[in-house]
Order: structure tokens, then sequence, then C-alpha cells
């Protein structure tokens, strides 16, 4: 800082240096505080003084820094020089910092001076003009990255009021109490300011602070003042390229200065002073052709251009050049850097023609073929492929006057295409040579000039082939009157060979004949008719007949061709006139009572209308009931004479006449249904009902409908009926051969003996209840009974209580089954499916039949095999 007499003071100040105790080396200034005397004036890189730094062998790896880079300038050697002329008094409140920073470790040491901040006095006197306004403090300056040691003393906090009675101090702030808190501290007795951490400039640049003098009881005896702390910076950031890969183009060919890209780089530092100040310059260009500065760069603003001519694609495509970005103004030895790639593409101009690969190409045709590629014509082109500078488009220049060819280019191997678009015929050029001239899609860039080689010749051989014959006129017209008899000529129908170099001979057949009239020579064309012509055939369109034919000739391989002969019939009259319609109706007693009538003739005028029509004079009744009535040349009226007929249907033969001149007439007959009508003149008779009813088809169709309904309801009651003939049928059940008795009802299951079967009781207890039909169903009999008379009706009992005993009811039916004689001879005809819990009834086995039929012969029994063999020994075997 500079007194009034002029004198800068620098106190330095060593992190290092507390607390070393014995090292040997002390890193570090010569001296605490150095004091210069400066002239009023100082002129521009006048050297100031002086600062000596011990380096303890660091061997020039100390940076030395000063804190005012925009007022003096600091070298290696520590001496300090001016950067712009000024007067002293013009820096009375400066504070110069002087940092020596290890390049390799990155220590610090730092230089300044401790203030003593006064609070303004009060009862002076000369401090009277000042009470309405505070003292404005000068700002302290702090350097960022301060490697302490913390806390690190700033300023002295003092007030006159200290003399008489204790006070306390304090701050408030950001930094201070505020967030980030504890940044900032204060010796409460004292008064000492101090910073407690590292500072970073690009984090917060400036601290606003307030000191407060107190008393030790809280009460305020001084007003607070306002410190401002700045944050000085240092060259702490590297400058940074927003890409690290930066892409430019540039056309080939470009002149000098010619603009390319510009690079930008940041630097986090301040940029009012050298710390945040950059520059740029280009490192490195690769490739070095064909100079090794093709490009320069503008230090200040990073813009890229060309400084030498030379730039050719087909030679040197890309370029990339190392872009360099220092801080410090591009001071090499105190700045910091940084690079980056920049990628500079050198775009495609057609600055090269394209050049046929050789001076004459070949090919050869069949002739009459077309879309057939002859010659692929080779080019090369030095300019960046699939490009308009690339693509060739060829021109046929010469050699094809009647445009048979075209050049098309191909897109993938950009050759060109010799292509036939038009037939050749080898009877009237047997060669071709054809000039091609080779071009891009875009014009040759200014200065360059198509050379010889993009110019070809193509020299092009037609090859002979069989060609058809062609008929001469095709097709033929010949005019005949029909009715031209068979085995008639009608004309030579002959073929021409254009193959001249060829010795062929042509034979002639027919290709298509619809009506089979013609026929032709197969040497001589020669065309002769095998039927009459008739102009009135369906195959004659518009009075046309066509026939085609095929000429063949002896080729290999053969050729044929096919001619058409067209036929023009001239009319003549040999069609008689028919009359229409051929049916009509007519009311009984109409008014008018008449029909009109045309004819039909199948000759064209003057051989048909205008027509002579008559009633023919048999039958006698048709000139008596009818008559006709012409009413032009083509149409005549036929009515009832009489003004009556009765209904019916009518033939009426009419005799009608042409206009030929040979007159043809023809007997024709006029069904005409006469019946009654009403009073619109409408058929009421029934058969024009029917007439006008559904038709023949649609009356089948409902009858068919009819017939397939009731078959299937047919078919559904038979089905029905079957259904409940299933349900009432009960299927025979057949005991294996060791059982012997038959059953008459099959039951599914036999259970474990009459406690497990779960019956209705009932119906035992109440026998007489049981209807007839549910002991022995009607009509279900074993296999092998013979019914020899009707079925007996067993005796009922009467609906008479009982105590339950069912004995009584057991032998009245044991009585009715002896007596039945269509139940075989045994006793286990009636099955009972629940006999009582301890039955006082006896055993049926042991129960005698009085008409057991024991003077029956039963010996027959043994003849019907093992099933019958046990009911023989029973009955037929003596009484035991």
């Amino acid at each position: 800082s500079y007194n009034s007499d002029g004198i800068m003071t620098v106190v330095q100040t060593d992190a290092n240096l507390q607390g070393r105790g014995t090292l040997p080396c002390k890193p570090g200034f010569s001296e605490d505080v150095y004091k210069v005397v400066l002239p009023d004036i100082t002129e521009k890189g006048q050297p100031l003084f002086n600062v000596r730094f011990f380096d303890c062998g660091r061997d020039g790896l100390v940076r030395l820094e000063c804190s005012n880079p925009n007022d003096f300038r600091i070298e290696a050697d520590g001496v300090i020089y001016a950067v712009r002329s000024f007067q002293h008094s013009t820096l009375s409140t400066l504070n110069l910092l002087i940092t020596a920073t290890d390049t390799t470790t990155q220590q610090q040491w730092v230089t300044q001076d401790l203030k003593e901040i006064a609070f303004p006095s009060r009862n002076t006197a000369s401090q009277l003009k000042r009470m309405k306004r505070d003292w404005v403090i000068p700002p302290i300056n702090v350097p960022e990255n301060s490697r302490g040691p913390f806390p690190l003393e700033l300023v002295r906090i003092r007030s006159d009021h200290d003399k008489n009675r204790s006070l306390r101090y304090s701050v408030t702030g950001p930094g201070a109490d505020q967030p980030p808190t504890g940044i900032f501290i204060i010796d409460p007795i004292s008064g000492e300011l101090s910073v407690n951490n590292p500072l970073d400039r690009e984090h917060i640049p400036t601290f606003h602070l307030r000191a407060h003098a107190v008393d030790l009881n809280g009460n305020q005896v001084e007003n607070p003042i306002d410190i401002v702390i700045n944050v000085i910076d240092m060259n702490d950031n590297r400058p940074e390229f927003t890409h690290q890969i930066w892409n430019g183009t540039v056309p080939e060919g470009s002149k000098p200065g010619t603009f390319v890209m510009t690079v930008t780089s940041v630097d986090k530092d301040d940029p009012r002073t050298g710390n945040g100040m950059l520059r740029y310059k280009i490192l490195s260009q690769n490739p070095e052709s064909p100079t090794s500065n093709m490009f320069t760069i503008n230090n200040k603003t990073g813009g890229i251009i060309t400084v030498a001519a030379g730039l050719d694609r087909e030679k040197v495509p890309q370029y990339t050049l190392i872009i360099q970005a220092t801080d410090m103004e591009g001071n090499p030895v105190y700045g910091l850097s940084n690079t980056a790639t920049a990628v500079i593409r050198v775009t495609d101009v057609n600055d090269n023609p394209p050049e046929f690969a050789a001076e004459t190409f070949f090919g050869e045709v069949p002739e009459n073929r077309v879309n057939v590629i002859v010659a692929n014509l080779t080019v090369t082109d030095k300019d960046q492929p699939n490009t308009q500078a690339w693509n060739a488009v060829y021109k046929i220049t010469g050699g094809d006057p009647t445009g048979r060819f075209s050049v098309p280019t191909d897109p993938t191997t950009n050759e060109g295409l010799v292509t036939v678009v038009k037939p050749i015929d080898y009877e009237i050029s047997r060669t071709y040579v054809l000039m091609v001239e080779a071009r891009n899609e875009v014009p040759l860039a200014r200065g360059i000039h198509s050379p010889r080689q993009s110019t070809a010749t193509v020299s092009i051989r037609v090859i002979d082939v069989n060609e058809s014959p062609y008929f001469e006129p095709n097709p033929k017209l010949i005019k005949l009157e029909e009715g031209v008899m068979s085995e008639a000529t009608l004309t030579t129908f002959t073929a021409q060979d254009p193959d001249r170099f060829m010795q062929q001979s042509i034979r002639y057949s027919k290709l298509s004949d619809p009506a089979n009239w013609l026929r032709i020579d197969p040497n001589t064309g020669r065309i002769t008719t095998i039927a009459v012509l008739d102009r009135e055939s369906p195959f004659v369109r518009n009075n046309l007949y066509n026939a085609t034919f095929l000429a063949s000739d002896n080729g290999v391989p053969p050729a044929s061709g096919t001619g058409t002969l067209q036929i023009y019939l001239l009319d003549i009259n040999d069609n008689a006139p028919k009359v229409f319609p051929q049916e009509a109706e007519i009311c009984e007693k109409p008014e008018p009572n008449a029909i009109n009538i045309t004819a039909l003739d199948g000759d064209l005028n003057p051989n048909a209308g205008p027509f002579a029509f008559e009633l023919a004079h048999r039958p006698s009744d048709v000139r008596r009931n009818w008559t006709i009535t012409r009413i032009s040349g083509d149409y005549a009226q036929v009515s009832l004479k009489i003004g009556f007929l009765e209904s019916g249907i009518y033939e009426i033969p009419i005799i009608i006449t042409d206009s030929g001149n040979l007159p043809m007439s023809n007997t024709s007959y006029l069904r005409v249904k006469v019946c009654q009508c009403d009073i619109n003149g409408d058929c009421t008779d029934q058969q024009h009902i029917i007439a006008a009813g559904l038709g023949t088809g649609a009356i089948i169709s409902i009858l068919l409908c009819i017939i397939i309904l009731l078959i299937l309801v047919l078919l559904f009651v038979v089905w029905m009926k079957r259904r409940d003939k299933e349900r009432q049928a009960k299927q025979l059940l057949i005991d294996p051969e060791d059982d012997v008795r038959d059953n008459i009802l099959k039951y599914d299951e036999e259970g474990g003996g009459e406690e497990d079967q779960d019956y209705d009781l009932s119906q035992l207890q109440q026998p007489d209840t049981i209807e007839p039909d549910a002991i022995k169903p009607v009509g279900i009999r074993r296999l092998d009974e013979r019914p020899l008379h009707p079925e007996p009706q067993y005796p009922m009992r009467s609906a008479a209580p009982h105590p339950g005993d069912i004995g009584d009811f057991i032998n009245e039916g044991l009585k009715a089954a002896d007596n039945d004689p269509t139940a075989p001879p045994y006793d286990s005809l009636l099955v009972f499916d629940y006999e009582g819990s301890s039955s006082t009834a006896g055993s049926l086995s042991s129960l005698n039949s009085s008409s057991s039929g024991g003077d029956q012969d039963y010996d027959y029994l043994n003849d019907w095999g093992p099933r019958f063999r046990k009911l023989a020994d029973m009955y037929g075997g003596s009484d035991d």
C-alpha cells in the first residue's frame, strides 16, 4: 500500500514458514515487507522493484504472480514492471499481493498486508461534518485458493471507545452468520477479522459483511460499518472448449481466405483479467499436404480460414487440426491451456470429368430384338462416388440417325448400358458404329474442360435370325356375293419371307375358319370354298367373314406368320320373309278388333321390304273370319270380320312376299288366342290367369318344398314311436349257466339281504292296491315261453285292513300261479322284493300245490339243455 510519502509496502505471509522448525531450507520470500519509494510519475514498462523468493532447489518450477496484472507485471526473476503509466496518487488505496506457486505440487505462498479499520469518532470536531453518513471503507482484497494457515487474518476492527471500557466485536452477513456460514470469523475482543476457509471466486466473487461494536451489556456503542471483501481471481481454471471435436467443411479448390469454421472456448476465471483472456493457435495439421500451413486461426475469435491454395479432395479428403486455447492472453509461461480437435472435410466439386476405360467398345445383337443390352461402357471418375459430380450421363452423338439405341446409366456401377429400343433389321444394316459422350449430372468446375477420353466408339454387329413370313396386305379384303358354291376359287393369299439371304420355302395352312367354308393350297396359297357362303350365318359380323391362315418356313428354327382374310359378302335374295309376332291375343268383342303385324327377312334392302301381305285361301274359314289390311310397306293389320268369335286358339296362314329382284314368298302362321276380356281389354279366362301366374319352375319348387316338409314330419313321427317302444320294452334277463332260474324282471343290484333293501314296504302291507299290470307287464315274455292260453286274471284281495301278516296273500298268489297255464313249471314266477322281518310265512318251495301238475310228464325237459335239467328233477322225479 502507498502511504502519503509515496512508499509502497509489500508484506508477505508464508503459510509454509509457520512452524517449520529447523528445516535446512525454507522456501519463501527474502523479506516480510518490501518498501519501495516510487516517483510521482511511473512510465509503462518501467521496473519498480525486485522480489526475491527462495525456491530451495525447485529449479524454476515456482511461478510468480501479482494480484493486479492490469497495472503490474512480475517476471520469473522477481522483477516487477509497470504495465501502464500512472501517478502514485491514483494508487493510494491499492493492495498488491504477490503469489508464489509451485507448478508441480501447486503449493502457494501469498503476500498480503494487515490493515486496521477504525470506527469513525463521534467526538472529534473534524468529524462533525461527516455525521450524516458513515465512512466508506475501502474493499478488502483476498486471493482465492489460499492455502492458509487458517484462520488467516485479514483486518483489525477497532473503536475509540475501547480505551475506557471493554467492547465486543462481531460481524454479520453471508459468509459469517448467514449461509455459507463460518467462512469469516472475528475475535470478539481484539476485533481481528479472519478468513477460515479457502475462497473460490468462481463460486462467490464478493462478500458483504457488517461489523458491530457493543459493550459488555450488549449496548451498541458504534454504528455498524460495511465491509466489502473482494475475492481476487487467480489463474486456477484452464480454458474449456465447448466441443472436444469440431467438424467443418471446405470445398476443394477454395481460394486463400475462405472461411471454414469457428471454434470457441470458455474460461471460468475473470475475463477482465489476463486469467480469463484466451488466445487460439493451431498446434498441428495432419496431413501436411500440400503444405503444413493450409489453415490459420484468428487468435482472439477462433475463426479458421484457408491461407494456401491447393485443396484437392481426390488427394487429401480430410484435414485434422489440433487447436490450443491459452489464457493469460496466450502467455506460454504463465497461461493455462487446453486443446481440441478440428476435423475439416474437403467437399467435392466437379473438377474431374468422366473418362472411358477404352476408346472402342464392341457388342452384338440379334435382329428384331428390343430392350436388349448390347454393351457395357465403363468410365472412371475421380470425384466422390454417388454424387452429382460422379454420376455419369451418356449421350449418343453419332451413328444412330433413326434412334434405335439408347444409353441409360446403371445406378450402381455408373456404367453406360447400350440398349436396343427399336427393332433392327439385318437385311437393312448389318453393323452400327455409335459415338457416345459421357458427362456428369452437373457441369464441370470453371476452367475444367472435357478431355478426349470422355468420348468413345461403340461397334455393334447385327446377327441374322430366321424371321417369320408375313402376309401383305394383312388383313386382305375381298368382296363376293353370298351363295358361292363349294370348290370355287376365291383368291390367292401368299406371304413374303423377309430373309433374303436364306433359301427357304413357305407352306400354308388354315388356322381359323369358324364356319369351315374355306381351304388353302399348302404350296400356292390358293383359297377355295368347301361349302356355300351364307351372309346370314351367325359367324358373319357386319357382312364380314374372317378367316386366319398360317405361313411357315423351313428355317432353323422354323418361323411362322399369320394373315387374316376378310370376305365381304354381298346380299342376295335368298331368305323368305316371316310374320312377326308369331303369337297374339284378341278379345271376343273389343273395339277395335285388330292385330298389328310385320315381317322379318334375313336379307337386306332391296331384297327385304316393302312386303305384301295376304291371307291364304285355305282353309276357307280364314278369309270368312279374318281380314288383313296393309298399313305401310312393312306393317299390316289383322282383324276379325265377324262381330264375335268363340274363345280359343286360331292359326291364321298369311302369305308374305318381299321386294327382291326375284321376289320370294312364304306362308307364315299367326297364332291368335281369342279370349274374354275385361273393361280394360285384358284377358280374364282361366288359361290367361294361369299363364300370368307363377311359372313352372316356381310351382315345381313349391311342390318340392312341401314334399320335403311332409317327409321330415313323417320321419319325426316314426322316431317318436320307436322311442316310445324302446321305453316300454324291457330286456330279458338271462342268468349264467350255473343259475337256472329265469326271472321276468331284471334288477340292477341284488343287495346284501332283506335288511339292506330300501323298498316301499307299503306295497307289501297293502298288496291288493297293486295294479295287475305291474305284476306282469303285458306283452313281455320269456323267449322260451309258450303262450297257449290267454292270461287269467289273478284274484285280488279286498282292501280290508290286516295286521301285516301277508301269508294269506302269498297263498292266494301261489294258487293263481298254479292255475296259470302260461306260467313256467316252477314256483319262482312272482318275485317279492320284501318278505318282512322275521316273517312267519314259509318258503314258497316248501308249500304244497294241489295243482302242481304231478300227473304230467316233464321228462322232455331233459332234452332242452342244462338250464331245464333242474326243473326236470323237481317236477319229473319222485316225491322226494
